[in-house]
C-alpha cells in the first residue's frame, strides 16, 4: 500500500511540474491557440472520424493479408533440401528487399509508379496504398513466423514423422501451433505498429482521417485537427496495445512457470 502512495505521489509530483513548465512558457499561449483550438477540434471531429474509419477497414484488410503473406513466406524459407534452393533464394530475397525498402518509398512507386503503366484492370490508389503496407510488413512478419518455427526443437518434428506424419502434417499440427503461440507478442507488436502506418496512404491522397485533418488544418490554418487525428489514432490503438502486453505478460508467466 506504501508502496502505491509513494508512485502516485511522484507520478503526481512529476505531472505537475511538467504541466507547470509547458504553460509557463513564453509561447505558451500561441502554441495553445493554433494546436487546441476547442472550437477547431469540434469543427473537424466529425469529418476526421468519418476518415478514420477508412484508417480501420484498411488496418483489418492489411493486417490479415500481411499475416497470412508473411506465413507463407516464412514456410517457403524453411523447406528442406536442394530442389527447393530457388524458392528459399526468392523468399529470402523478398524480406531482404521489403525490410530494407523505407515504407514511404514502397508507397510512392506504387501509388505513383505503377498507374503510370496504365494496363488494364489497374486498381484504385487506395487498394494499392493497401497493396504496399502488405509488402512492406509480411516482410517483417515473415521474420517473427521463421524464428517461431526455428525455435521448435527439432526432436519434435522427428517424433512427428516417427508417427507417419508428412512434412505438410508435422508442420500444420505440430510446429505452426506452437510457432505462433511463442510469437505471438512481437507479432501483435507489428500490428499495432501497422495501425499507426496506415496514416500514410494519405501521401496517396485517400480522405482518410489524416488527410482529413489535413484539409480542415488548410481551411482553418490552425493545427488543432492534427491533434484531434493523433488522438484518435491513440484511442484506436489503446485496445491492441493492452491486447499486446496481456498476451506478453501471460507468455512470460508461461516460460517461467515451465
Amino acid at each position: 500500500m506504501l508502496s502505491v502512495l509513494i508512485a502516485a505521489a511522484s507520478t503526481a509530483a512529476v505531472g505537475t511540474l511538467l504541466a507547470v513548465a509547458v504553460t509557463g512558457a513564453p509561447g505558451w499561449e500561441r502554441v495553445r491557440q493554433t494546436f487546441l483550438d476547442p472550437q477547431i477540434a469540434r469543427d473537424a471531429l466529425p469529418r476526421v472520424l468519418t476518415g478514420l474509419w477508412l484508417n480501420v477497414r484498411l488496418l483489418v484488410c492489411c493486417a490479415v493479408a500481411a499475416l497470412l503473406l508473411g506465413l507463407l513466406i516464412a514456410v517457403l524459407r524453411t523447406l528442406r533440401g536442394p530442389v527447393f534452393f530457388p524458392i528459399r533464394a526468392l523468399a529470402a530475397g523478398y524480406t531482404y528487399v521489403f525490410r530494407g525498402l523505407p515504407l514511404i518509398i514502397v508507397l510512392y512507386v506504387l501509388t505513383l509508379g505503377a498507374p503510370g503503366l496504365r494496363l488494364q484492370g489497374m486498381p484504385s490508389v487506395l487498394v494499392l496504398g493497401g497493396a504496399a503496407l502488405v509488402l512492406t510488413y509480411s516482410g517483417y512478419l515473415a521474420e517473427v513466423f521463421r524464428a517461431g518455427i526455428e525455435s521448435v526443437h527439432p526432436s519434435q518434428l522427428a517424433a512427428a514423422r516417427s508417427l507417419g506424419l508428412t512434412h505438410r502434417q508435422t508442420m500444420r499440427h505440430v510446429v505452426l501451433p506452437q510457432a505462433v503461440r511463442r510469437v505471438a507478442p512481437p507479432l501483435l507488436n507489428d500490428i499495432v505498429a501497422l495501425q499507426k502506418d496506415v496514416g500514410l496512404v494519405a501521401l496517396a491522397g485517400p480522405i482518410d482521417a489524416v488527410r482529413a485533418a489535413q484539409i480542415a488544418t488548410a481551411q482553418t490554418f490552425n493545427y488543432t485537427p492534427y491533434i484531434v487525428a493523433g488522438v484518435l489514432f491513440v484511442l484506436l490503438a489503446i485496445p491492441l496495445i493492452a491486447v499486446t502486453d496481456r498476451v506478453t505478460l501471460r507468455a512470460a508467466r508461461r516460460q517461467s512457470g515451465g
